[in-house]
């Protein structure tokens, strides 16, 4: 199905094309019926739009519904729109919990309320309950399928329910202790159990300052616990600590993704939304806003070079160099923004060690200030003759990289005390300040200097 370097092979989506045009379902089931929910979503990205739905009715039961997960927001937004609600509500009926709200989430509510209506009422209950809690909050891709058990079965019992029980999950690590109210008292491992004599109440097993998480809970910060506790499961409870689901490492890795994914977007001015499989029009309504701002404070920091014109008419050389000081101070000050948007989004920078990440940031763009002081005054003696030009752009490369530093990393941490997201606000002003303080540092020392000589 796949080349040497993963990609699709034209071949394979050739055959699959023509048994759709043929309508042979026999074909397609042998060559898709078997696929990996993953490598099925690569295959529905890479056929046409009208072919998708086709597909995935031709295939009925045997297409796994797990794969519209893993396909690009809009892919899948136009393949439920294509579909029978029938259709949907019998695929979401065969996946996992979470996947079922992952798919109909972003739904209008009225789509959602008729397919529900289609489910069985414990399916039903238990996926309206989960889509009424707030988006990226643990509630919405916990898995609702877990084994609990009250503390006072034996070792042997517990064991004997797991061998001998159809309708448990398919992967699980441990058990879950509950009372009467189904309130969380504790949790087994698996690996604890086995190692156990069955006459052992499971009571006496349990870890009862097992870590758990409310149903409302960030899922950035569920996936912070994984991390930092090296967890592979952990419970989730609703505000009366009753059990309601459980998450696993599996779900959080894609939490993880997503995150980084919407943290590296933001970092380019561009919305955590947008997909490749997105439109031109989309696309281009999504960057506009914070193009227009970027545009906004151009012509801001292209002010100041208008209160030197008569300095720049004189002297063709400072209009040459006065771009490459604030170039270096925005690309000093998009490193540190860069750490500091990270830090501060891991909960690594923090008021204890604000200061001291501060004056180290500081400290560095003056060292580097420094450095390029020199380099740089020394390439602009050799390029123009002028001792004194050297001078000039070594003070104001001084200058504008340590103010790359400060404003690299304060402008992240003010945006975050308005609890606003620093990753999308920062580098528009951050790249205000360098070419601002760039231009006015350069041509503001040039003038005093050889005003003064």
């Amino acid at each position: 199905m796949r080349d040497e370097e993963g990609a699709i092979r034209p071949e394979y989506v050739a055959r699959l094309r023509e048994a759709l045009e043929a309508g042979d379902a026999a074909t397609l089931r042998t060559l898709a019926g078997s696929l990996h929910e993953a490598d099925l979503g690569d295959l529905l990205e890479a056929l046409d739009p009208d072919e998708r739905p086709r597909l995935i009715e031709l295939m009925g039961a045997d297409f796994d519904f797990t794969a519209l997960v893993e396909v690009d927001d809009a892919v899948r937004e136009e393949i439920l729109e294509e579909l029978p609600t029938e259709a949907v509500a019998e695929g979401v009926r065969e996946i996992d919990h979470d996947d079922a709200v992952y798919i109909l989430e972003d739904l209008p509510q009225d789509e959602q309320t008729e397919i529900l209506e289609q489910l069985p009422p414990p399916e039903r209950v238990a996926l309206a309950r989960s889509l009424q809690y707030p988006e990226d909050s643990a509630g919405r891709f916990m898995q609702t399928e877990f084994i609990a058990v009250p503390p006072s079965w034996r070792v042997g019992h517990a064991i004997d329910y797991m061998r001998e029980t159809a309708e448990l999950p398919d992967r699980f690590y441990e058990l879950y202790v509950v009372d009467g109210d189904f309130r969380l008292l504790g949790a087994v491992s698996l690996d604890r159990l086995l190692r156990t004599r069955r006459p052992t109440l499971v009571a006496e097993l349990m870890d009862a300052e097992r870590r758990r998480v409310r149903a409302t809970d960030d899922q950035e910060e569920v996936a912070r616990l994984f991390e930092r506790y090296n967890l592979v499961a952990v419970p989730v409870v609703d505000a009366s600590d009753r059990l309601v689901g459980v998450i696993t490492v599996d779900d959080v890795v894609d939490v993880i993704e997503e995150e980084a994914e919407k943290d590296i977007k933001a970092l380019g001015g561009v919305t955590g939304d947008e997909q490749l499989s997105d439109s031109v029009w989309t696309i281009a309504r999504g960057r506009f806003n914070w193009l227009l701002v970027n545009l906004a404070t151009a012509f801001l920091a292209s002010s100041v070079l208008g209160l030197f014109e008569g300095e720049l008419q004189k002297m063709v050389a400072l209009a040459v160099l006065a771009p490459i000081v604030a170039s270096q101070g925005g690309n000093a000050a998009t490193q540190t923004m860069t750490v500091a948007v990270r830090a501060l989004a891991t909960r690594e920078l923090r008021d204890s060690n604000a200061r001291r990440i501060v004056m180290r940031e500081l400290l560095v763009g003056l060292v580097n200030g420094l450095a390029f002081a020199v380099i740089a005054g020394v390439i602009a003696y050799a390029w123009f003759k002028i001792p004194d030009l050297g001078l000039v752009i070594g003070l104001a490369m001084i200058c504008n990289l340590t103010a790359a530093a400060l404003g690299g990393i304060m402008i992240p941490m003010i945006i975050a005390k308005f609890r606003a997201d620093p990753a999308v606000s920062s580098g528009v002003f951050v790249t205000t300040v360098t070419d601002v303080v760039g231009f006015f540092s350069f041509l503001g020392i040039a003038t005093l200097w050889f005003g003064l000589r």
